[in-house]
């Protein structure tokens, strides 16, 4: 048997710290593990002048670098 520990990857939503020892979560994932209400929209922040990437709940996304998303309720664009 090996003692060896899962690696923990740290991803933040809405400035909160997560872990998992996934390497990929789909969006539907990540609202779960932050308690995201399932109707809300959430969104990968991307570097600089990137636009930020809309996730949704189909969508895998690669965990490691300490993603940072945030969840938008519905109905605040436009």
């Amino acid at each position: 048997m090996s003692d060896m520990k899962p690696v923990l990857h740290h991803f933040y939503v809405d400035n909160k710290e997560y872990s998992t020892d996934k390497n990929f979560l789909t969006g539907l994932e990540i609202k779960n593990i932050a308690g995201v209400p399932g109707n809300y929209q959430l969104f990968l922040e991307e570097e600089g002048d990137k636009p930020d990437r809309a996730i949704s709940d189909g969508d895998t996304v690669p965990i490691g670098r300490k993603e940072h998303f945030f969840a938008v309720p519905p109905a605040t664009f436009g």
